[in-house]
């Protein structure tokens, strides 16, 4: 066991001590305000102050996890052994900054909390970020601190023991569009039929009706091929379903339809299934309630695992009421925009609400790419797509972490703008499980 002082354990530094020493080393630890037991104690040890004691490993503490309240932080980055650093300290620290108060406010996502440039539906804009700006949006940050952490101790302390951690990979599929031409009523199918024809879009009109009337397969029904390549690689698979009233923004099946329960509970059979909260649910939270209900009633089971559609995230409100609806497990941090680590990190951790200063009981999984990432925005080429994918991947696997992607049942189908990027998902699965 490893012995920490500090002077006072307010919440930040508990949650942050957890976060790096517990979830991500995997190590017990004790903390104490004692200075009279840390300095008699032969264990090792670690202090967490203004000046060392005598020989332990110190680390020199900054401001941020003693203060209360949310302000502007004054940050300026620079870098450190195969990375980046903020939060300077003196040279009698370990370290030449506090890596505690910089994964705190990394991973807290303090700046998200501070007035910012939003996005077009008002989302966090990732070029106002500290990561971004700095570039080092493509790095696992708070995993290699801790690892260079884990060094420091083995150097000072050569017998204490690590346990060993595993790199992990986990797809998550999100439903927005269950089916491009089927099962969609004859109010939508006749719209579509027109809209078709005032477009002069000729081949999509035939493609549907040859769908329609039992010639082709639907375009958007990929999830054969979704399950081959589970069964092929043998990883855990996450699926998101949209089961939000039909709007502009909200254009899955409805949940009343027989046909669209009928594949939820199939899908169910093979992977994890959780509820992908409709983009009107975010200007009207009780629409939360009844959209996990839905599902709750078609799988017959309790639904604790969420994403936000279109990625919707304001702290801490999204998460509040997610946590208000039992749900314990989300998967939205990330970016539409770009590819990445939104909080500089790796592992899942529990959300920590700044406004209220307490660790919550939602777990948050961070996942590093996105499909429509690759294709709208970053507007790549299917050839290009997996060198962007790849150092992700092997920044994760140098870390011991787990790489989460984000992919949708359409960008299987080889309909536009998918055409070309059929295969790129699972030369993906083959890098991500190799």
């Amino acid at each position: 066991m490893l012995l920490i002082y500090s002077a006072s354990s307010p919440s930040r530094l508990t949650y942050i001590f957890n976060l790096i020493f517990h979830d991500i080393l995997g190590i017990e630890y004790e903390l104490t305000n004692n200075e009279e037991y840390f300095r008699q104690s032969n264990s090792p040890k670690l202090s967490y102050s203004d000046s060392a004691f005598g020989d332990e490993l110190f680390f020199q503490s900054t401001s941020l996890l003693f203060e209360k309240g949310i302000s502007q932080q004054n940050i300026s980055v620079f870098d450190w052994y195969f990375g980046k650093a903020f939060f300077p300290t003196s040279p009698a620290s370990a370290f030449p900054f506090d890596p505690f108060a910089a994964s705190f406010y990394l991973v807290s996502r303090y700046e998200e909390y501070l007035p910012t440039k939003r996005d077009s539906l008002n989302r966090y804009d990732e070029t106002e970020s500290l990561a971004y700006k700095n570039n080092f949006l493509q790095k696992p940050l708070i995993n290699i601190w801790a690892n260079k952490i884990k060094d420091a101790i083995i150097q000072r302390y050569p017998d204490f023991h690590f346990p060993e951690k595993k790199y992990q990979y986990i797809s998550t599929i999100d439903i927005d569009n269950a089916y491009a031409y089927k099962h969609k009523g004859f109010t939508r199918t006749a719209g579509g039929f027109a809209k078709d024809i005032l477009r002069l879009n000729i081949k999509n009109s035939i493609n549907r009706l040859s769908t329609l009337i039992g010639m082709k397969r639907d375009a958007y029904d990929t999830y054969d091929e979704l399950l081959r390549i589970q069964n092929k690689y043998q990883f855990p698979s996450i699926y998101f379903f949209l089961l939000g009233d039909f709007a502009e923004k909200d254009k899955n099946l409805p949940a009343s339809s027989k046909q669209f329960q009928s594949l939820i509970k199939s899908i169910s059979q093979k992977s994890g299934c959780g509820i992908h909260p409709s983009f009107a649910s975010n200007s009207n939270p009780e629409k939360i309630i009844t959209e996990i209900n839905r599902l709750r009633n078609i799988l017959g089971k309790d639904i604790t695992q969420s994403r936000q559609h279109f990625l919707m995230l304001t702290f801490p409100e999204t998460y509040r009421n997610l946590i208000a609806n039992d749900i314990t497990d989300d998967y939205t941090l990330g970016y539409a925009g770009n590819i990445g680590f939104r909080a500089s990190i790796c592992t899942s951790f529990y959300f920590y609400d700044l406004q209220k200063e307490e660790t919550t009981t939602l777990r948050l999984h961070p996942f590093a790419v996105m499909d429509a990432t690759l294709n709208n925005y970053l507007k790549l080429k299917p050839e290009q797509a997996l060198s962007y994918i790849e150092p992700l991947i092997k920044e994760t696997k140098a870390v011991n972490g787990t790489f989460i992607s984000l992919w949708h049942n359409e960008s299987l189908s080889e309909m536009p703008p998918w055409k070309g990027w059929k295969n790129i998902y699972e030369e993906m699965v083959k890098l991500a499980n190799a």
